[in-house]
């Protein structure tokens, strides 16, 4: 779309203005109230209405939108979805923001994942439609900017698994996912043509190659999100904003920020929100008005990341999404084997973790705070108290560096303590090995909730961590390390009377019993907590599950230790395999099983039961269908015209 320039002034114009664009176009305000959300502005103030308020907490995706952000050190565009009911819009500065009529519409022609969708017959009412392009839109991009091999002609890089994930987050009431789901995957490179449903492009029986020529066609530039010129050369630093005594700050270094939080001490100030995301208002509603907002995402001290042999330090500013990059990516030689695949199951356990476009707005530092002030059942609480991790906090004037353990358990830190960084170490094997017989590391994590993957919280997570050793005489636990969290409890603890009971024993399956025993009376729900029974069942299972494959046979480990072909290794055959990458196998499967639909059609009645596509279902995609008596106070119920 063209690039216009929509310049709205006041009569009091402040230090800086707020610039960013959506869908080319730019803007520039000059006083913005800080607690405007960026869909209430595109929805009152643009002619973008494609993202609709579905929940307001980031759990629908019907509000979802791309947001690009322009790094001049790298000379590179980051694309990532957001929720734009969460995403505050002061902090969209020098950002370019992308909706589904972006993407396609009827004056600039649609994109064929709009096409594809209607198609498919994957809208039916069309509200949370226009979302799924959006997140489909981004999957696309991000795949084709990468180093994959070129796809076969018609595809993008995109796999099956990964056509289906990027709408795992967008949830719909009356379509049933598989249309939908059919119509991302034709966009995958390995896609089985068969396997895709009903639909209006191709008749039944015809061959792959008729089929794709029939689908609207998709190339690599289709898949291109262009960033505008005039943002490259927006400064990056700190944006500061006033509007009717409400402020807006971004510190660029902690003695800034030292200096915000002092100056409200001193003038008594308490109606202050220190934010990197805004989503924990997606959970913990505010039942009050703010009058200065501190954003962090500017102070270098809390964007780093950084590594060597002791591990992995993620500044608490850091999103979940780049934390899970990191901890994927983990592969210097400097990190030993073990510690790899810790890192490896910490980041599979962490995209189970809400939305992808929370994810990617989300901090970790943040979740982490929500669970030591407000006790908010945090996944990432649990498995990183597994791996022994410390954190960094800036209290007053004084700085420490305290274990997690700690951290959680002390009283909630007021407003003016900041959490810094977090420190994953690299775990090794604490034993020599030559002396001990064959000895590996195991850990594993574990998680149950309504939904396996998306926006849904936990009825208890677990991570266990253990060091076991062979010998004659059995299977040894050296030590471990067992943690529990969301059942209940204020915050994730360690099992520390069943880690004592376990260390130094030979595994049995009396010891096991025993040990079960003793957790039945550590993991306790307080009063008032859901299907209690449940949890502690939950708790038990897993422990059982991560202990019980030592019992079958010490002499074949076969849920543990595997060589490429995931076949059974005995354990006496471990030790030249140490060195080994295929300590891990975990691999993302498809979120639906597959399936093959037969609609018998007769010609007796034609056209009567002719799949055609739904009239205006182009438009619902591309968010240009009207829908009525529409605002942000209104339920999220509209008619569909």
């Amino acid at each position: 779309m063209g690039e216009h320039s929509h310049t709205r002034t006041t009569t009091k114009r402040t230090e800086q203005s707020l610039v960013f664009a959506v869908n080319g176009e730019r803007f520039e305000l000059f006083q913005v109230d800080p607690s405007t959300s960026l869909l209430e502005f595109l929805r009152c103030q643009t002619s973008f209405k494609s993202p609709k308020l579905g929940c307001g907490e980031g759990g629908c995706g019907a509000c979802v939108v791309l947001l690009s952000k322009y790094d001049p050190f790298l000379d590179k565009v980051e694309d990532f979805t957001v929720s734009s009911c969460l995403t505050l819009l002061c902090s969209v500065n020098g950002c370019s923001i992308t909706t589904a009529e972006g993407i396609g519409n009827s004056k600039d022609g649609f994109h064929p994942i709009q096409e594809r969708f209607s198609g498919f017959h994957a809208s039916q009412c069309g509200y949370c439609t226009p979302g799924m392009c959006v997140s489909l839109y981004s999957a696309l991009v991000n795949a084709d900017k990468s180093d994959r091999p070129e796809p076969r002609p018609g595809f993008s890089k995109l796999t099956v698994p990964e056509a289906e994930k990027s709408i795992a987050g967008n949830l719909c009431r009356c379509t049933g996912y598989r249309p939908i789901v059919d119509a991302c995957k034709t966009f995958a490179t390995d896609v089985d043509m068969e396997d895709l449903g009903l639909n209006s492009f191709w008749r039944k029986g015809e061959c792959d190659e008729v089929k794709l020529m029939r689908l609207p066609p998709y190339s690599h530039g289709n898949g291109t999100c262009v960033f505008p010129e005039f943002l490259k050369n927006k400064t990056k630093a700190g944006f500061n904003m006033e509007s009717e005594a409400c402020y807006w700050y971004s510190p660029v270094s902690l003695q800034q920020l030292q200096r915000l939080l002092q100056m409200d001490d001193e003038n008594n100030e308490t109606s202050r929100k220190i934010v990197v995301s805004n989503t924990g208002m997606g959970y913990y509603k505010e039942l009050i008005r703010f009058n200065k907002y501190i954003d962090l995402r500017y102070i270098p001290e809390l964007s780093i990341i950084k590594k060597d042999h002791t591990g992995i330090e993620i500044g608490a500013a850091v999103t979940i999404s780049k934390a899970i990059e990191t901890l994927k990516e983990a592969n210097e030689p400097q990190f030993s084997q073990e510690g790899k695949l810790v890192f490896k199951k910490l980041a599979d356990h962490m995209e189970k973790i809400a939305s992808g476009f929370l994810r990617n707005s989300a901090s970790i530092g943040g979740n982490l705070m929500m669970a030591q002030r407000k006790h908010f059942p945090s996944d990432i609480a649990t498995i990183l108290l597994s791996v022994d991790a410390m954190v960094d906090i800036l209290t007053d004037q004084r700085h420490e560096s305290i274990m997690l353990e700690e951290f959680l358990g002390r009283p909630p830190l007021d407003s003016k303590s900041v959490l810094l960084a977090i420190k994953i170490p690299c775990w090794r094997l604490s034993v020599d090995i030559s002396s001990q017989g064959y000895t590996k590391l195991l850990f594993e994590t574990y998680r149950a909730a309504p939904r396996p993957i998306g926006n849904a919280l936990p009825y208890m997570n677990s991570a266990f961590l253990a060091e076991v050793s062979l010998s004659k005489a059995g299977i040894m636990l050296n030590h471990c390390r067992l943690t529990f969290g969301a059942y209940g409890t204020k915050h994730a603890i360690r099992a520390r009377n069943v880690e004592e009971f376990l260390s130094a024993k030979f595994l049995n399956t009396s010891v096991l019993y025993e040990a079960i025993k003793i957790l039945e009376i550590t993991v306790v729900p307080e009063d008032g907590t859901s299907h209690p029974a449940y949890r502690l069942s939950l708790a038990i299972g897993f422990l059982f599950d991560f202990l019980y494959p030592l019992l079958e046979n010490p002499s074949e480990i076969s849920s543990f230790w595997s060589d490429g072909d995931n076949k059974a290794l005995p354990f006496s055959d471990f030790k030249g395999k140490q060195d080994s990458n295929q300590l891990d196998q975990t691999k993302f499967s498809t979120l639906l099983s597959s399936a093959k639909q037969v609609v018998q059609l007769s010609e007796e009645y034609n056209p009567v039961g002719e799949p055609i596509e739904k009239v205006g279902a182009t438009l619902q995609a591309s968010g240009l269908s009207h829908l009525s008596s529409y605002s942000l106070n209104d339920l999220a119920l509209a008619v569909v015209v």
